[in-house]
């Protein structure tokens, strides 16, 4: 995890979205999900695996959800049951050219709940 939270501040993915712009070699994909109890809090710059890639920040009710994004053209379509890594749950998903990974300490039942809205949400494609 970061040592700070957010980049950027905003619930409006208007805002986060092109807070990217220049920072990464991809455009995020960023869903509003507040009307099913998913607040977006914001974004930050951060680093997997020695890449630059997205991470968008979600709430649900207390629980904060961490959605790292990246480009990953030319892999299958794909989703990970949650899998507990030092006390949080981890979804990785692939969709539409980009990977996800989807990070929280939300029960694995609701991140799942979370993941499939995300993608239903307009993430899929999105990518670049």
């Amino acid at each position: 995890m970061a040592s700070h939270l957010t980049d950027v501040a905003s619930t409006d993915q208007h805002t986060v979205k092109p807070w990217f712009n220049g920072k990464l070699d991809f455009s995020p994909p960023v869903s509003d999900l507040s009307a099913s109890g998913y607040p977006l809090i914001g974004g930050r710059l951060d680093y997997l695996r020695g890449r630059p890639v997205a991470a968008l920040v979600y709430q649900h009710r207390k629980h904060l959800i961490n959605v790292f994004a990246w480009p990953d053209e030319g892999a299958a379509d794909s989703e990970t049951p949650p899998r507990t890594q030092q006390g949080y749950h981890v979804i990785r998903e692939r969709r539409g050219g980009m990977a996800y990974w989807i990070v929280s300490d939300l029960n694995s039942e609701e991140l799942s709940a979370f993941a499939q809205l995300l993608v239903a949400g307009g993430m899929k494609g999105q990518g670049r």
